[in-house]
């Protein structure tokens, strides 16, 4: 049995509590926002994003962290945009030998750094665990099938992760390319709001599948010129979270793309989901990483357009059918360099 204490009382957060109690693990689920934590305690359920999930009585909630923990595993569970203010939180309460893992996907907008650069930075005695794929929370709340990647550059942490989350609904891989797991789950939201606008649009089955499979060739490019293998992005952190993210209407960022599609701005796609979107900014970080390393990502350039200045998703995808003509396998050659 493992302490495991969870950052952030989300959707994801409140159904890693549900299993991680349900793996016999004592656990203990914190939010800052007092008024979140009442109401989960209350209910023992988060009726807007897990319906009909109970929490079990077993699992503790706090808004107050204490003096000192004696976790064995902390569990990141906030928007990309809250995970140096969380980490920092914790700074200097959890043990050195604590293994903090991570389930946000995205950047540090202001400074395109990756989150387990963020995360080291606060708390550089803990070994860090990126952990992605395909894993929407309301499936994981109910013991719906589910496999996800461990990503860290210490082997014996993403092991100890797969040994302690590891059960009959979740199966986990380890895997050492880190950069790559990061960039395949952040990138793919950006892939999502497009292709919910191609949904929006109505364009059918065909566009959309060409959209999926030249923005995974994208993410992959831009992961490759960071030191990425090309490998992982063939995989659950790459295709995989791309599928579901792209097709099904649990993703958030698809359901923006949609009503982008037709016809809402940006702002108000995003206040009409009414959470957390990733792949808003997500966007502009990558936008920004692909002009920095010189990639080529056009369906890239044409969300960003999308989203920050206005252009039609029309007109977008009008620009991405009248491209130069290429040859598929300059792709492969420049993905196997």
């Amino acid at each position: 049995m493992a302490n495991i204490l969870i950052l952030g009382a989300g959707g994801f957060g409140t159904a890693l509590a549900v299993l991680c109690d349900k793996c016999g693990h004592r656990v203990t689920l914190y939010s800052p926002f007092q008024q979140e934590i009442e109401t989960l305690s209350a209910a023992r359920e988060h009726k807007k994003l897990l319906p009909g999930v109970i929490i079990p009585e077993s699992v503790a909630m706090t808004w107050q962290l204490p003096a000192h923990s004696d976790a064995d595993l902390v569990i990141v569970a906030t928007p990309s945009f809250a995970v140096r203010g969380v980490c920092a939180s914790v700074k200097g309460i959890l043990s050195p030998e604590a293994v903090v893992s991570c389930v946000a996907k995205g950047f540090e907008q202001e400074s395109l750094k990756s989150l387990s650069v963020v995360i080291a930075e606060e708390l550089p005695q803990n070994s860090v665990v990126m952990i992605s794929g395909p894993s929407h929370a309301e499936e994981v709340a109910r013991g719906v099938p589910t496999t996800v990647v461990a990503a860290s550059r210490n082997r014996a942490a993403a092991e100890f992760v797969q040994d302690t989350l590891m059960n009959p609904t979740l199966r986990i891989y380890v895997n050492d390319d880190v950069t790559g797991v990061e960039l395949g789950g952040a990138l793919k939201n950006v892939i999502a709001l497009a292709s919910g606008a191609c949904d929006g649009l109505g364009l059918g089955d065909n566009a959309k599948a060409a959209l999926m499979t030249r923005g995974l060739t994208e993410i992959a490019r831009l992961g490759v010129a960071m030191g990425a293998s090309t490998e992982t992005f063939a995989g659950l952190s790459g295709m995989g979270d791309l599928i579901v993210t792209c097709t099904s209407m649990h993703s958030r960022n698809r359901r923006a793309g949609i009503l982008i599609g037709k016809g809402r701005t940006a702002r108000q796609a995003i206040d009409e989901v009414g959470m957390t979107v990733e792949g808003y900014t997500a966007t502009k970080c990558a936008y920004e990483l692909s002009r920095k390393r010189g990639v080529e990502m056009p369906i890239i350039e044409q969300v960003y357009a999308v989203l920050y200045e206005g252009r039609s998703p029309d007109e977008a995808i009008r620009n991405l059918m009248d491209r130069p003509k290429r040859h598929e396998s300059e792709v492969i050659w420049l993905l196997s360099r």
